[in-house]
């Protein structure tokens, strides 16, 4: 079915498969009646397994930037705290700033997580109502430690939580109730390997009280609309169906394998692209115990031609990585293993890895 000539192992939106296309092409329903209520109460139980929060989980025919935005007009009153370690995370600061709010960052180098000790310190001063974080930072490869960040938020419970796992989600466990998140955020075209423009996210009932108080935080993102529609299993504006269609078969897949076991086979896929950078004698971007499990973030300390390595293995084996993203393109490369990977798919990606260096 799939016309896809070429294979996708940058960090998203990566490959799809043609089950999921498939299932992404059931008939079209209206979203006010019985079928898409349906749809979307079945889909409910697997991503609350997921986030494992007994709290409702939303749809927002968005990217996960929209559903970003909406955090801070929905929860932030005083002062937001955006930490930043990375393009993605560096963004966050200057949607804030964009909605008007007064914000300030807390930043790591790019390449280093975020310090929890750092952040209890800006906490502490009591200058803040909300914080951001993005749990793993595309761009670098960093997965900051979110237990222990937890546990920071935990000691200020008059400040609000916002998590962003658009590239850890389903890769690791990211448990909303037990870290006490009040907002946890992903996007549909990672690790869940869907195409882009659904996003997905969860809401603590702190979130919602702060929300109630928010004046400015609009209709297309405002959590109290989405609450009150969840209620009828249904979505504040016109849903993107087809997506969701895809995301209910997605979930059973994952319910088939077995989360836990996802999480094992992402872990393994990832083992087997660091065996490589080791053995090829390449450095990792991220520190030894903060590397995210869906992509690898490879410096270039051997000042190999990434423009020309990604046009041979494009030219040569069908498929691309990535050569770095922001101030770091060039300084280093990124490669997926996220969403449907399995040891035969990265085992050809990094052979064609081999040859294409080897033409250099």
């Amino acid at each position: 079915m799939s016309s896809h000539k070429i294979k996708l192992y940058n960090p998203g939106p990566i490959n799809v498969s043609d089950k999921t296309y498939e299932a992404m092409a059931e008939p079209m329903i209206g979203h006010r009646g019985k079928e898409f209520q349906s749809l979307y109460a079945d889909c409910q139980p697997l991503l609350q397994a997921f986030f494992e929060t007994k709290n409702p989980v939303f749809l927002s025919t968005s990217s996960a930037w929209g559903v970003m935005e909406g955090t801070i007009r929905n929860l932030v009153g005083k002062k937001v705290l955006n930490c930043c370690c990375g393009a993605f995370s560096d963004k966050w600061l200057d949607v804030s700033l964009r909605c008007g709010k007064e914000a300030e960052a807390l930043t790591s180098e790019w390449g280093q997580p975020i310090d929890p000790a750092a952040l209890d310190a800006k906490l502490a001063t009591g200058e803040f109502d909300t914080v951001t974080l993005v749990h793993s930072e595309t761009s670098t490869g960093v997965l900051s430690n979110l237990e222990e960040i937890a546990a920071v938020l935990n000691k200020y419970p008059d400040v609000c939580s916002v998590v962003d796992t658009v590239s850890s989600f389903s890769t690791v466990p990211t448990p909303v109730d037990a870290l006490g998140i009040d907002v946890m955020l992903t996007g549909s075209q990672k690790a869940l390997a869907l195409p882009p423009g659904l996003a997905i996210f969860t809401c603590s009932d702190r979130a919602f009280a702060r929300a109630k108080h928010q004046k400015d935080r609009g209709y297309y993102f405002d959590f109290l609309e989405f609450k009150k529609n969840h209620e009828k299993d249904m979505t504040p504006s016109t849903p993107c169906i087809s997506l969701i269609y895809g995301l209910r078969a997605k979930l059973r897949e994952i319910e088939a394998e077995g989360i836990q076991n996802r999480y094992k086979r992402h872990a393994k896929l990832n083992a087997k692209v660091h065996a490589w950078v080791e053995k090829h004698g390449y450095d990792f971007f991220a520190p030894e115990g903060y590397r995210s499990k869906a992509l690898t973030c490879v410096a270039n300390n051997k000042d190999t031609d990434i423009p020309n390595l990604i046009k041979l293995l494009r030219e040569n084996h069908s498929l691309i990585i990535d050569g770095g993203y922001g101030k770091v393109k060039g300084k280093t490369f990124r490669i997926s293993n996220m969403g449907d990977e399995t040891e035969e798919t990265m085992d050809s990606v990094l052979n064609a890895l081999d040859d294409s260096l080897a033409k250099l």
